[in-house]
């Protein structure tokens, strides 16, 4: 039987670093506002590098770190909502600068489960003996939508990616996967298109921005979260006290706080880095459990959790194996 692993992992962000402080010089806000909603202090922010810059860049640390080469990769995905182009995709153009041979290159659009929907289709692509060797990246230029005079949206959002290179192995590290969608029909969370023509014309409007039901996602977020952990416990048998970390979608420190107390554990173990980081969305994922194994909260032999959930209604989550 064909099992999957991480084999290296790599995180990239922008080097221009923008403080509550600066936010509150163009919008009515705080930082101590900010803080106690959100637990943000600073995020990066993109000036001049697009999405398929960041994950580039995250694309070569995973790489590295799985002792792998552009040449040896099967299949390339990219989560993300905020591409370079409507087409080609994030993942072609990084083919190509990347030096791949033609492989499968496609994006994926899960919103802010996006990576834990990649990495369930890579996962699934190798067990089924297609490939040998995947490059999965979460990468978001979020700030680029966020209307910098709605003070509770601008806030939020930071920009980055995050890589995984997973392949094949003889044991299992990718122990089990779930991914789910309820359609958002109330558009809690969303960002609109260009319209239909009306008689051959686009009618004007003015630039979409991201708009999200605070309250209301926070409800579903808190709900999604400790619900996912605990049925990938009840697939794999194994307990909560099993788990070295919980490793979250950074979308507001306030969920991470929640959670921990509906699943009766300390915060200590639900790995947190929005304070610097923001709200990256599919990037958030892979970025946090990069963090953890650079900073050492995670080790080879350790297994963990991970869980995200975003606009679509999306979530997910993975129980893995070091």
């Amino acid at each position: 039987m064909t099992f999957t692993r991480i084999l290296g992992t790599g995180t990239y962000v922008p080097e221009n670093i923008v403080s509550n402080a600066d936010l509150e010089k163009i919008v009515e806000t705080t930082d101590d506002w900010i803080q106690s909603r959100t637990g943000i202090k600073t995020r990066p922010m993109s000036i001049d590098e697009n999405t398929s810059d960041l994950a580039y860049n995250a694309a070569l640390k995973a790489l590295e770190a799985a002792d792998t080469t552009p040449e040896e990769l099967d299949l390339i995905i990219v989560a993300t909502v905020t591409p370079d182009f409507l087409f080609p995709g994030v993942s072609q153009l990084l083919q190509r600068r990347l030096g791949c041979r033609p492989i499968p290159a496609f994006d994926l659009n899960a919103a802010c489960s996006g990576f834990i929907y990649a990495l369930d289709v890579a996962d699934k692509m190798i067990k089924a003996g297609r490939y040998k060797k995947a490059l999965i990246i979460g990468a978001e230029t979020l700030t680029k939508y966020a209307d910098f005079s709605d003070r509770n949206t601008c806030v939020l959002f930071g920009d980055g990616a995050g890589a995984f290179v997973i392949g094949e192995s003889e044991t299992a590290g990718i122990e089990e996967i779930i991914t789910y969608a309820k359609g958002d029909d109330e558009k809690l969370l969303k960002m609109d298109g260009y319209p239909l023509k009306v008689n051959f014309k686009t009618p004007e409007q003015e630039r979409p921005f991201l708009e999200m039901n605070g309250r209301e996602v926070f409800k579903f977020a808190v709900n999604a979260l400790p619900r996912t952990v605990n049925e990938l416990l009840e697939m794999t048998a194994l307990t909560i006290d099993d788990l070295k970390l919980i490793v979250a979608h950074q979308a507001n420190e306030r969920i991470i706080d929640k959670s921990a107390r509906t699943l009766a554990i300390g915060k200590e173990k639900m790995y947190c880095n929005i304070e610097r980081r923001g709200n990256t969305s599919a990037a958030s994922v892979p970025m946090a459990i990069d963090e953890a194994i650079r900073f050492g909260k995670l080790k080879k032999g350790d297994t963990f959790a991970t869980v995200a959930f975003g606009a679509g209604l999306t979530w997910g989550g993975a129980i893995i194996k070091l």
